[in-house]
């Protein structure tokens, strides 16, 4: 059942699954995702005494924008503090946080920012807080082709294509991204319907282009991108999934990112598996977080 509480900014939309008073861990989808993507990992959890809760991102599914005065961003600071703002509306002092790609990101600010409020951290592909100042710099070209849909998203033609065929382009970047997973057009479709809102393409086009310094970020948020800009260390027990078949992180761009961490990290390699790790490996990543402290 998908539940809904105000934050300063968002009505956010959630699925609780597990005892009310076991040990909290939330769940935080990416882009092009959503909660189902976790629906296998949240049973394991939930059969062993945690308290699963799945958040929708901003501009996806039912979570709502309270103000249409508020900026429809996509920055990496926004989503830190829309995790922040849920943690607080639901009076979870302390919590396991995982995620991956852009639920990664929050789940990573939040463990670097505010250590007291994540227990361990669950992250795919590593260290995901964004090097906003360094992003101008190419990268090789086995690289920098991977991020075609980013730069594409930076043009005109690029936020058209997205308003025309969002789910087009999503199951296209699922494909590449994952391409040694089989997912039907059930499995996809349950993701899409979350695709399916006013501020799904806004949320998306600036993300992408504030990552680059092409879109100016939400002023109330200028504080946390400048803590952010100083690629913060993360202390809380950390364990970092890497699916050996991802198409757009390789498993080589977190190989050094153990500098990162300051507390007890580990990373585990995850075979036959690409980007969407919860969803092809969810008995791995369950076991990561069953493998961390609960509080």
């Amino acid at each position: 059942m998908i539940r809904t509480i105000p934050t300063p900014t968002l009505e956010i939309a959630y699925e609780e699954t597990g005892p009310a008073e076991g040990p909290p861990v939330v769940l935080l989808h990416g882009f092009p995702y959503a909660p189902r993507g976790y629906d296998a990992v949240v049973a394991r959890l939930a059969a062993a005494g945690r308290r699963c809760l799945v958040p929708y991102l901003r501009g996806y599914g039912p979570t709502r924008f309270l103000s249409p005065a508020t900026p429809r961003s996509g920055q990496q600071a926004a989503l830190g503090q829309d995790l922040l703002d849920f943690l607080d509306a639901l009076r979870i002092e302390r919590a396991v946080l995982g995620g991956y790609d852009w639920g990664g990101r929050a789940a990573c600010i939040v463990a670097a920012l505010h250590p007291a409020r994540a227990a361990a951290l669950v992250t795919c592909t590593g260290y995901n807080i964004q090097d906003i100042a360094g992003a101008a710099r190419p990268a090789p070209a086995e690289a920098e082709h991977r991020l075609w849909y980013q730069y594409y998203f930076h043009t005109p033609r690029g936020e058209a294509g997205l308003a025309a065929d969002r789910r087009g382009i999503a199951r296209l970047l699922w494909r590449l991204w994952s391409p040694t997973w089989s997912f039907d057009d059930a499995t996809f479709a349950a993701s899409a319907s979350a695709f399916d809102t006013p501020d799904f393409v806004p949320v998306v086009i600036q993300s992408y282009r504030h990552r680059y310094g092409y879109a100016p970020g939400d002023p109330a948020l200028a504080a946390m991108e400048a803590a952010l800009a100083r690629r913060p260390p993360i202390a809380v027990p950390s364990i970092n999934l890497h699916g050996e078949d991802d198409g757009v992180g390789p498993p080589e761009n977190s190989a050094g990112h153990h500098r990162f961490f300051t507390g007890p990290y580990e990373r585990r390699l995850v075979p036959r598996t690409g980007h969407n790790v919860p969803q092809e490996a969810p008995d791995a990543f369950a076991r990561a977080v069953l493998d961390l402290p609960a509080g």
